[in-house]
């Protein structure tokens, strides 16, 4: 009885009578991994530090590299880490921090021998923002620093989980020119807010959009004061630093090492100067309540000052929550950019995963030491590029001059006007601008990008970061899916190429069809004719999806209709019989049509081309 019921039910729901071969759990699992889960484990821990894979093999080449390569980043991270502070409305300490624990812990995790992680411009706006938004919520309620450390904690251990979980792949759905709209129209932004230090203008919001501070800084000018005269030289100096030994590297090529690494030290040396010029001129003109007449860092704490744990309550979670996830997509987009960018120029393929855990790992020890969120920056990247880095030990020996300087010069940066520091931002940051040339390859290129790079830089420079962050991801995605469902493609045709003095016979290239008619096209000097009757070559330019399936069959049948012989004799079908939306021809010119139709060839082949996928 049971088996009559086992076979009535297999003959129901179409059971082959023959067994098929079929593939176990088991089976499928030993296929997927031949090694043993404990082997999986362990070349997973080894894999969380890469620096174990090299370290032994460590030599005194790459020890003379990473010193200089180390040092030369130090000397200009130093400067830059606490003028970056200023936008982030901290204190000068807290880059110093964020510096150190950047580049010290980064190179135990990286897969990158050229980025610097440590504070950067555009993460250093978003914490004053950030810093901002949590002010006017809960007024007086949490420091900055407070405020900052959090983001730095929180942040840091969603990428860390992002990169454990192997998830890096998210990162490619935001294509290049939305990154670079962003980095542009925060550039512009950053420029815009330090302006006003840099000529001592005060009495309005430089954190608030970006045209507006524009205008209040142009408004402004007549209130231009002393800090100016120590600002305008400093800018400058650095453009005209630059500059010179730029053209003296090209004039003399054989002593082009020697005077990058002169340009290098600009940063250094104007602040120095500058320093120098603020002690000397200010020293005696001290008020009453202690002010000077130009704007100076004043005390700068020495050494690492309330190293704990940082204060996650979840009334600051709560406050942070809207903000959080705009810090976290800086975080990771800006420093994956970054090192893919290197990793491509200098011949290695670089880790997204891994990268994520580095940054994660950066970012969340840093907290305990109260630095605020840090990441890959171009600029000191590509001087470590620049200088010969061989390994990522270099970013020890930047850390070691980080440490001296928290330690051994902070008396020093009593006397550094503010000034100076906003012309060092300025020249930093301006490099990030999108130059005209890759603006004018990009239209060219796409259009498309191009509109998206365009309206992100609009919307960061006439709202916010955030809004133009956003809409470079938005807009991104849009286009993703309207190219998946609407993907391009072209019917070909053949060139015959010829090489000049050869006896080679000639070269069949297929190239795209202009003619709607399928005849042969002319590109120039070029002739495209279509290939033999009767076959059909298509160039398809996306993967064939569920989305896009249907247009592709639609596109290959209107085409095999319009320029290929009917399948079936329609002579001899009437016109009653044809249906509705194929009733066929005029009375009186039915001849017509079959001659129309007799003089296709048949359809023998329908060829696709994948390659350009």
């Amino acid at each position: 009885m049971a088996s009559s019921v086992k076979s009535f039910v297999k003959h129901t729901i179409g059971y082959p009578d023959r067994d098929v071969p079929t593939v176990t759990t088991i089976q499928w699992v030993k296929r997927v991994s031949s090694r043993s889960p404990k082997e999986q484990v362990l070349d997973y821990l080894k894999s969380l530090f890469p620096i174990f894979g090299w370290i032994g093999r460590y030599n005194l080449g790459w020890l003379t590299g990473d010193l200089i390569a180390g040092i030369t980043v130090g000397i200009v991270l130093v400067p830059q880490s606490m003028s970056y502070a200023q936008i982030a409305t901290l204190e000068p300490q807290y880059g110093l921090y964020s510096a150190f624990v950047g580049v010290f812990v980064y190179c135990f995790f990286a897969t990158s021998k050229d980025v610097s992680i440590g504070p950067v411009a555009v993460m250093s706006l978003t914490v004053s923002q950030i810093i901002k938004h949590v002010n006017e919520s809960h007024p007086n309620v949490w420091a900055a620093p407070t405020i900052a450390t959090a983001v730095s904690f929180i942040c840091g251990f969603i990428v860390l989980g992002i990169g454990i979980l192997r998830l890096g792949w998210i990162v490619e759905f935001i294509p290049a020119p939305a990154v670079s709209g962003f980095m542009t129209g925060s550039a512009i932004n950053i420029i815009a807010g330090q302006v006003p230090g840099l000529m001592g203008i005060s009495g309005f919001d430089t954190r608030g959009a970006t045209y507006k501070v524009i205008i209040d800084s142009l408004k402004g000018l007549p209130r231009t004061d002393l800090n100016a005269a120590f600002g305008l030289p400093a800018l400058v100096a650095l453009y005209g630093i630059r500059i010179l030994f730029d053209k003296l590297s090209k004039r003399y090529p054989h002593k082009a090492r020697i005077f990058f690494f002169v340009s290098i030290l600009r940063n250094g040396f104007v602040i120095i100067v500058l320093t120098i010029a603020s002690w000397l001129s200010m020293r005696h003109r001290v008020n009453s309540k202690g002010q000077y007449p130009i704007k100076i860092l004043l005390t700068v704490p020495s050494g690492f000052r309330h190293v704990g744990p940082p204060t996650i309550d979840r009334d600051l979670i709560s406050a942070l929550a809207s903000e959080l996830p705009l810090a976290t997509i800086i975080l990771l987009l800006e420093h994956i950019a970054i090192s893919k960018s290197f990793g491509r120029v200098n011949g290695y393929k670089i880790n997204p995963n891994q990268e994520l855990i580095a940054i994660g790992v950066a970012n969340t020890v840093g907290s305990v030491f109260n630095a605020y969120p840090a990441t890959g920056s171009f600029s000191r990247s590509a001087l470590k590029s620049k200088s010969g880095v061989r390994t990522p030990i270099a970013g020890i020996f930047t850390g070691i001059v980080v440490i001296v300087a928290l330690y051994g010069l902070t008396p020093a940066f009593f006397w550094i006007p503010n000034a100076s520091l906003s012309a060092i931002i300025i020249h930093a940051v301006a490099d990030l601008v999108t130059k005209p040339p890759q603006v004018y390859s990009l239209w060219r290129i796409s259009p498309l990008e191009f509109i998206i790079w365009f309206a992100t830089v609009l919307v960061t420079v006439f709202s916010t970061i955030e809004d133009g962050i956003y809409t470079a991801i938005i807009a991104s995605l849009v286009l993703l899916l309207v190219r998946v469902a609407h993907p391009r493609g072209y019917f070909l045709g053949k060139v015959a190429l010829s090489f000049k003095g050869t006896a080679d016979a000639p070269r069949e290239i297929y190239l795209p069809l202009n003619s709607n008619d399928g005849k042969e096209s002319i590109v120039g000097d070029i002739v495209v004719r279509p290939p033999e009757p009767g076959v059909i070559v298509y160039r398809y330019e996306e993967s064939v999806l569920y989305p896009n399936c249907s247009l592709l069959n639609t596109t290959l049948v209107q085409y095999v209709k319009e320029h290929t012989k009917r399948g079936k004799d329609i002579g001899s079908v009437s016109l009653s019989d044809r249906p509705w939306n194929d009733p066929g021809p005029r009375r009186g010119h039915e001849a017509e049509e079959l001659a129309r139709d007799a003089s296709k060839p048949l359809l023998k082949a329908i060829v696709l081309d994948f390659s350009s996928m």
